[in-house]
């Protein structure tokens, strides 16, 4: 019994510490809104200022914002999302390109 019990405990505490080590989830949803679609629009079609990104896989998307964070990547807008994309944490990318993916 005691046995059993030590190891629910201690299995909930490297969950715990998992959890804590990886950080908040990031709210793919509310950056998009923060800082794409007032050019992309709301569901990702938006063409005046830009290209859509509707459509887009999560892979393309984190390859794209990865290369522009990294100033490899990039046509007529690429100084607008150069700057965007450069304070944009790994895990901000993942978000941002699995909410993409959605729309």
């Amino acid at each position: 019994m005691k046995t059993n019990l030590l190891l629910a405990l201690t299995l909930s505490f490297a969950l715990c510490a998992t959890a804590l080590a990886a950080g908040p989830a990031v709210d793919g949803a509310a950056l998009y809104k923060a800082k794409c679609a007032s050019c992309h629009g709301a569901d990702g079609s938006k063409t005046i200022l830009s290209k859509p990104v509707k459509g887009l896989s999560a892979a393309d998307t984190a390859k794209k914002m990865e290369g522009y964070k990294a100033k490899t990547y990039g046509g007529t807008k690429k100084a607008t999302m150069e700057n965007l994309s450069s304070n944009l944490s790994e895990a901000d990318i993942k978000a941002l390109a699995a909410f993409i993916a959605k729309l």
